[in-house]
């Protein structure tokens, strides 16, 4: 039988690359997409995953690539979020724009195209896919100076929530991950006093896994994973 097919939309050098890593290590074909594909080099040839440019706020792209694939993907995992800083009296209304469409426009397009395909794909044991969404703890309180954040993690826990109710019946599992700290990406270390006080991107993927893994009747539509420093 052909291995089975994940697709992970903003792949980088951290969480992504994790996924990408464990995902490729359970038996999948991967098709990792980027804006910048020449930094997936690496990455593709320790996993043989197929790469591809992508900018996921453009509605035609998003569609090519998933009409393009050779077989409905059994994971889908949108990644990307943008950020722009500041009191909401003095943000420029494009830059907030431009970033609640990478954060909330490009998982819709992303949901929707992979919805489609998945849809019209056989079930497997009454299971057609997974699509999980990478959100933050900005999804459910937003924080000073970080509206346009909460905007886009907002409006995607929401789109996460009201596909996972009309999915589910249909064999798609669709699930929300509240990312509620920083991520140990390469780069940043941690406080001497303070270990563990980051979010390991070995250990998220695990639990990511564990949700493409879970049993149809306990699906989860929403996870929050949380170092031991962060208040509730």
């Amino acid at each position: 039988m052909t291995a089975p097919l994940a697709v992970i939309i903003g792949v980088g050098d951290g969480l992504s690359a994790a996924l990408a890593r464990q995902l490729s290590g359970q038996g999948y074909r991967l098709v990792l997409a980027a804006r910048n594909v020449d930094k997936l080099g690496p990455l593709a040839a320790q996993t043989g995953a197929g790469t591809t440019a992508l900018d996921a706020r453009d509605p035609a792209a998003v569609a090519t690539l998933f009409d393009g694939l050779d077989a409905a993907p059994r994971v889908v995992i949108y990644n990307p979020s943008a950020r722009v800083r500041g009191p909401v009296a003095d943000l420029d209304p494009e830059a907030v724009r431009k970033a609640v469409e990478v954060t909330a426009i490009g998982a819709f397009l992303t949901g929707q195209a992979a919805a489609r395909r998945m849809l019209a794909a056989e079930p497997q044991a009454g299971v057609r896919g997974t699509i999980l969404f990478t959100g933050a703890s900005a999804g459910v309180k937003g924080f000073p100076h970080s509206a346009p954040f909460a905007m886009g993690k907002f409006a995607q826990r929401g789109l996460a929530e009201s596909m996972a109710r009309e999915l589910h019946p249909q064999g798609i599992h669709v699930a929300w991950v509240n990312i509620d700290g920083a991520i140990r990406n390469p780069g940043r270390t941690e406080p001497a006093d303070a270990p563990d006080s980051m979010l390991d991107p070995e250990a998220i993927a695990a639990a990511y896994l564990q949700l493409i893994d879970q049993d149809r009747s306990a699906w989860s539509s929403e996870l929050t994973l949380r170092p031991w420093v962060e208040r509730f």
